[in-house]
């Protein structure tokens, strides 16, 4: 601990006046009848960043304070995501593991204490659940300004043994065995990320016609990736967040440890070296590579010693340690590229509906530049480990 870490202003979390209301009268009714944990009527603020699913702030008659998840409202696109039931089971199978007396407190995975989950559209027009509030720090900003080196390095040091924990469970030994399919994880990504981004690159711009168009170097990639395949047998099936990154964890107030992981919705079985490539994403970036405005989001660690909060190395050995793995892991080439493909595919995503006038966000024009960049920087983590990839010239 530093004084840099016990500043009194807050550090993310931030919350205001409600923008997607829900019916409060019919939400205390329920509190009142089936949630003893909370004492109501509670009032209700709105998280304001970074959630797909509407989340909101409630605090009881006793000051004591909740979160609460929903779907959001109205048809949804897509019917496998915003499952805020497969969230709540999650936390409640961790929950559960981490309060058993057996379970050592390095086997613990910090997750917000899950209070009870309602699956009646009924009370406030989409199913919800409510968790415990947990008071601490969210850093969105991999470089960690507001506090020291460090502080920096324990806090990421910190986030490595938490996501190890968590590839260390037994889905079966804590009841999710059948939470996700338990094939290899990588040939199923490569299947079904394959469809639906050769489906986006068909879409057409409604005003010019022209096509969104495939990712730069996609044929070579997913024949290098077939050919390439890491040995998921060395972990077996594990627990993969999905999306296990800085901003969705919750540092201690001032201690520089995690304390809760957050947002749990893409969270499915499969191999856990996927979070640890995206927790260190940006250490597989030169700062060269992302010197456009489209990509300014980009954090850009590799050789960049002054901005990265700590050696790749020292995080990659603390998490081969907790996991038991000997160090280096030479999966992590393929899965480092792979991730970062996965995200060009997600950027491309928004780039086909904006080509369809469908985007929600203002700057989703940026990315018809910024998904093949994306590409690029997949293709780069492969070359700059001597992989070379036969690209044709007509598809570059």
């Amino acid at each position: 601990m530093s004084s840099d870490s016990t500043q009194s202003k807050k550090i993310g979390g931030e919350y205001g006046e409600i923008r997607a209301n829900i019916d409060l009268v019919r939400l205390n009714a329920y509190i009142a009848e089936s949630v003893p944990a909370v004492q109501g009527p509670v009032s209700v603020k709105q998280f304001k960043f970074g959630q797909s699913n509407p989340t909101y702030f409630l605090t009881d008659t006793r000051n004591t304070r909740f979160v609460l998840r929903k779907k959001p409202a109205g048809k949804l696109v897509s019917q496998t995501a915003h499952q805020v039931e497969r969230e709540f089971a999650v936390l409640y199978a961790i929950h559960t593991h981490n309060i058993k007396p057996s379970t050592l407190s390095e086997q613990r995975v910090p997750v917000p204490e899950p209070i009870v989950l309602c699956e009646d559209s009924s009370v406030i027009g989409t199913p919800f659940y409510i968790m415990e509030f947990l008071e601490g720090r969210i850093f969105t900003d991999a470089r960690m300004p507001e506090v020291s080196q460090k502080d920096r390095r324990e806090c990421f040091l910190s986030a490595v043994r938490s996501l190890a924990a968590l590839s260390s469970l037994d889905p079966v030994a804590i009841g999710l065995g059948t939470f996700g399919p338990t094939t290899p994880y990588y040939p199923r990504q490569i299947k079904s990320l394959t469809r639906v981004s050769l489906a986006q690159a068909a879409v057409t711009d409604i005003d010019t016609g022209k096509p969104t168009g495939k990712i730069p170097g996609w044929d070579a990639l997913i024949q290098w990736y077939q050919s390439h395949l890491p040995d998921e047998s060395k972990f077996g099936t594990r627990i993969v967040h999905g999306d296990y990154k800085l901003d969705n964890l919750i540092f201690h107030p001032t201690e520089n440890r995690v304390i809760g992981i957050l947002d749990w919705e893409l969270c499915t079985l499969g191999n856990p070296l996927a979070d640890l490539a995206n927790l260190t994403q940006p250490w597989a970036i030169e700062p060269r590579d992302v010197q456009v405005p489209a990509a300014s989001a980009f954090r850009a660690f590799k050789n960049n010693p002054a901005e990265a909060p700590a050696l790749l190395e020292d995080l990659e050995r603390e998490y081969c340690r907790v996991v038991k793995q000997p160090y280096p892991m030479p999966e992590m080439v393929f899965v480092r590229s792979w991730m970062l493909l996965r995200l060009a595919i997600i950027a491309q995503g928004i780039a086909a509906r904006y080509a369809r006038r469908q985007a929600s966000s203002e700057r989703a024009f940026l990315y018809v530049q910024l998904f093949p960049i994306i590409g690029g920087l997949a293709r780069k983590v492969l070359e700059s480990e001597g992989h070379q990839l036969v690209l044709e010239s007509s598809k570059l």
